[in-house]
């Protein structure tokens, strides 16, 4: 007898607070959408940032690669080192500019046939940037994922470029026409000898021309509506 007066209490008191359970399953289940949404949300934003940084390194890579890639730009042109610009000025002078000019280009030279090494490091990057690292780019600077490139690709760049610079300078000639320079200026009388690490100079310079091209293509696609040449880059850069 106890047991069905239990029972019968039990069906009254469910029956009763129905709609209550009811409006309760109903918020539960908004808020589990609402949540579902934001994360979904939150990965269209980061995936979008790792295709805008996957389009904009290669675009960079493939302009300082191609031929003048790099002497062509004023802006990341590499130019006589200032360490013996005093050399090259008196040795222009006494008639051999036109071993200067070719030195120049041949640095350059150098530089662009190196370049094309850095794309797999610029894609290791990205491929293992965290959610946090990514959404903190995506609310910086124009220039916040080029700072990230610098802080986490720039050691390892460093020490690949400078070997193929080395040999890249020794083929296009900059090795051979730095000594018949050196060699030249040392045959003035009264002239204070220089030395420089001409292998560190260049690998420096091609270097801060990637990041400053690289740079150069995140601001693009930050604010120029034609560089969002993707699907996604259009739905997360248009925001």
């Amino acid at each position: 007898m106890r047991i069905k007066i239990l029972l019968l209490v039990f069906v009254l008191l469910i029956s009763s607070s129905n709609i209550a359970f009811s409006g309760f399953f109903d918020d539960a289940l908004k808020r589990i959408t609402a949540g579902s949404k934001k994360d979904n949300s939150e990965e269209t934003v980061i995936s979008g940032l790792k295709e805008a940084l996957t389009i904009g390194t290669e675009n960079a890579v493939k302009n300082v690669s191609r031929p003048d890639g790099y002497f062509s730009n004023e802006k990341i042109r590499i130019l006589m080192p200032e360490k013996i610009r005093t050399v090259a000025d008196i040795l222009a002078k006494i008639g051999f500019q036109k071993e200067m000019d070719d030195f120049i280009l041949s640095m350059n030279r150098a530089a662009e046939k190196a370049a094309p090494k850095a794309a797999a490091y610029f894609v290791e990057s990205i491929k293992h940037m965290s959610f946090g690292e990514a959404k903190k780019i995506l609310s910086g600077g124009e220039t916040a994922a080029t700072d990230y490139f610098r802080e986490k690709t720039s050691t390892e760049l460093y020490d690949v470029f400078r070997p193929i610079i080395s040999s890249s300078m020794v083929e296009v000639g900059v090795t051979n026409r730095y000594k018949q320079m050196m060699n030249k200026y040392e045959t003035i009388p009264f002239v204070k000898k220089e030395s420089l690490d001409l292998d560190h100079y260049v690998t420096t310079s091609s270097l801060n021309g990637m990041f400053y091209m690289v740079g150069r293509e995140e601001k693009k696609i930050r604010t120029d509506p034609a560089a969002r040449i993707t699907e996604l880059l259009k739905t997360v850069f248009g925001k």
